[in-house]
């Protein structure tokens, strides 16, 4: 703790602002709040606040955990009302007070701690602040004006979400956390809403900014909005009236930071960081890091150290926050892609929306509603988890739900897979995936990515991989192997992974070929030569001709690779098709070649066998394939006789800007299945059975494709079996391992 009593200025008296200041004036610190407004100035009406935030406040401050507990209203389950059908989950635990009420509570504690309060102050910069203060507190909100002045060195990103919302209240108190949607002549509203006192409710209105403007919301002021949103979600108020505070409709603006602070001023909530309201945490984040900064300030030497050690505890826990919100958000910005779900699997897919509550998690919650969901999904039991239902693809039926994704190993020569592919294909097998993927298996020399791909444009490099599907099909019976077959097209001719990935070779490279003569990596990868329409027929020969091999080699799947900036790829996005001629410019013609590849591979492709298209369903880049156009490439597909679509996104260009995280890439893949009806396999960053689960359940993927994990474990399909107490027939152990099927115990165990 500094050696001196802090002199300390919080601006904006909103609850992190205030519960900041309470903390630092316990510690003894002279505290004032600046607020502009008067002290029973407020927006909004109710606050939820988790047991975990609660903890933290009756751990540091038990006067207002006592104050708080003594008007909380408290419940268990969330109703979703789906077309008129009531569906209750029970256990999820929620608390919640009136707005003004917390103020109020807050006031109190900060006044009988010291703090000076200042209301209806005018406008104040933390920057002039600063100079006669030892640490500013900038609280003031989503629209901070201390976050925009000094804009150059907090490198705020702000964000507006697509759809629209308001802020009402009902003079009456919901049993439940309560979502329902209406199906409007102008689209899909939706309204969540929660009890926060005995004869109070809060009532949230949303839908997409399209919607809103037809159905002239936009024009309508905050009573005229308020009674129309009551009739439309009469049922659900029971006829009664709602009421606005100030409200008005507005977009979500979604808040980043790269620093949250400047000298002795640190942002604290809303100014630093904001996170959609449908996972109840902007109250929660602001409180937790008011929490943190005392604490930090409390245990450091002087304040630059402790604004150092409060940004690094509370990063992590506000990514993960935001990343569950933004995924929250952007479920409710797509919810009319989920109205024609099953009633039950609906509410299942909205409850699991954010990724924090899982499968197994809700198994806990509420095992009756969790059961009753399995069972609409197919499970054919209670002891069968989702992940171990069949699925059939064409002639094909996988035994489980995962699939091994395909995975460049670079240990070719020639083109021809040996004794590691047959080990590290096998192991996998032999593992209990349904569905084994190879590499890129490439179809000509010069459409290998490296001189370490394999591929399958001679004998000897098919007698190989006939090798190999034996060996899978008599030792790991009931297990499916599929090729994916692709060109390397302009990212062909590089070095092994590991000797520098996307790096050119230094010697011995072989001409490129691409939708336009466009390098991967200017000044770095080497110019391909834009395919002339003479050049296409001899390409589609070639991927007709090494189809032809993968099934006299026994492959069960055949998978075009359309993705990841690889030769069909090229063709498919705006950002690497620069043609003048019928292949390039709209959309349509962007996809002729790759269609006609795929229309030449489907012809000589077994008929009972399926065969699937991998697709980049966003190339992380402005001006790069849109996720409405990748609903459209996964439709042409599909309409040409394609069985399921592999969903991922991304390595077209390589100044893409990915958002990372976990199952990152799912919402593409479910946002595909939803429109289309079409099969698709779920992948990118899928680490755990739960998120298998999940996805599944919620109706999001038909497969899940996990990698990495893989390469972890080769048994993690079956290890995944035994963590969930499943011994049925969809994960096997092979009979010479039968013997480790337990999971053996711990050194200490």
């Amino acid at each position: 703790m500094p050696a001196e009593a802090l002199r300390v200025a919080v601006v904006g008296g909103g609850p992190g602002g205030l519960y900041a200041a309470a903390l630092l004036a316990r510690q003894g610190h002279t505290v004032e709040v600046w607020e502009r407004g008067a002290p029973d100035e407020t927006f909004g009406f109710g606050v939820v606040l988790s047991d975990e935030t609660l903890g933290g406040i009756e751990r540091a401050d038990s006067v207002v955990y006592a104050a708080l507990s003594a008007e909380f209203v408290r419940w268990d389950d969330v109703d979703v009302v789906h077309r008129g059908r009531l569906l209750t989950s029970g256990g999820h635990g929620f608390a919640a007070l009136g707005r003004r009420r917390l103020l109020e509570i807050l006031h109190e504690r900060c006044a009988g701690l010291g703090v000076r309060l200042r209301f209806r102050t005018g406008p104040v910069t933390a920057e002039d602040l600063a100079a006669s203060y030892d640490l500013v507190v900038a609280a003031d909100g989503v629209h901070s004006a201390t976050r925009e002045a000094g804009a150059a060195h907090f490198g705020p990103t702000v964000t507006n979400g697509r759809c629209r919302y308001i802020w009402l209240a009902a003079d009456f108190a919901f049993e439940a956390f309560r979502f329902e949607i209406a199906e409007t002549e102008y689209g899909v509203m939706q309204l969540h809403a929660y009890p926060y006192a005995a004869d109070a409710s809060t009532v949230i209105v949303e839908m997409r900014e399209e919607v809103w403007r037809a159905a002239g919301f936009d024009l309508c002021d905050e009573t005229e909005s308020a009674a129309r949103c009551g009739k439309i979600f009469s049922e659900a108020l029971r006829g009664r009236p709602l009421r606005g505070n100030r409200s008005a409709w507005t977009a979500f603006r979604t808040v980043v930071n790269d620093r949250w602070s400047h000298g002795n001023v640190v942002l604290l909530g809303d100014a630093a960081h904001t996170a959609h309201f449908s996972i109840g945490s902007g109250t929660k984040l602001a409180v937790e890091d008011a929490l943190a900064l005392a604490e930090a300030v409390a245990a450091e030497a002087d304040v630059p150290a402790a604004l150092i050690a409060y940004e690094a505890a509370r990063r992590p826990a506000v990514a993960s926050t935001q990343r569950a919100a933004a995924a929250s958000m952007r479920w409710f910005e797509e919810l009319a892609g989920y109205v024609e779900q099953p009633a039950r699997q609906f509410a299942f897919n909205l409850l699991t929306r954010s990724r924090r509550v899982t499968h197994d998690n809700l198994r806990l919650r509420d095992e009756r509603f969790t059961r009753a969901v399995e069972r609409d999904f197919g499970c054919p039991d209670e002891a069968t988890p989702p992940m171990f239902t069949p699925f059939t693809l064409r002639g094909l039926t996988l035994r489980n739900r995962v699939v091994v994704s395909p995975m460049d190993m670079y240990c070719a020569e020639d083109g021809v897979p040996g004794d590691f592919h047959l080990v590290h294909l096998g192991a996998r097998a032999l593992g209990g995936a349904g569905l084994v993927m190879t590499e890129m298996v490439c179809v000509s020399a010069e459409g290998r990515i490296t001189p370490g791909c394999t591929g399958l444009y001679t004998a000897e490099q098919a007698a190989a991989w006939r090798r190999i599907t034996d060996f899978v099909h008599t030792s790991a019976p009931g297990t499916a192997l599929g090729v994916q077959l692709g060109h390397a097209g302009r990212k062909g001719s590089t070095r092994l992974m590991w000797e520098g990935m996307d790096d050119p070779l230094p010697h011995g490279n072989w001409p490129l070929v691409a939708a336009s003569a466009l390098p991967y990596r200017p000044g770095v990868s080497a110019v391909p030569r834009a395919l002339a329409e003479a050049d296409l027929p001899a390409l589609r020969s070639e991927f007709a001709a090494a189809a032809v091999r993968a099934a006299d080699c026994g492959f069960d799947l055949l998978e075009l690779h359309c993705a990841h900036g690889y030769l069909l790829s090229g063709f498919l996005s705006p950002l690497t098709n620069r043609r003048t001629d019928a292949y390039g410019g709209s959309l349509e013609n962007r996809l002729r070649f790759p269609l006609e590849v795929f229309d030449a591979v489907r012809a000589v492709w077994p008929d009972d066998r399926p065969m699937t298209v991998r697709l980049s369903a966003t190339d992380w880049a402005p001006g790069g394939t849109s996720p409405d156009e990748a609903v459209e490439i996964a439709a042409a597909f599909a309409a040409r006789g394609a069985d399921a679509i592999d969903v991922s996104t991304g390595q077209v260009v390589a100044d893409e800007a990915p958002e990372y995280g976990r199952s990152y890439q799912t919402p593409y893949a479910d946002r595909i299945r939803n429109a289309l009806g079409v099969p698709v396999i779920a992948v990118g960053a899928i680490s755990s059975w739960d998120d298998v689960n999940s996805l599944l359940l919620a109706g999001r993927a038909d497969l899940c494709a996990v990698g990495r994990p893989h390469l972890y474990d080769p048994h993690w399909t079956l290890h995944a079996a035994a963590d969930q107490s499943y011994e049925g027939p969809a994960a096997p152990w092979p009979a010479p391992y039968r013997a480790g099927s337990r999971k053996p115990p711990a050194g200490r165990g």
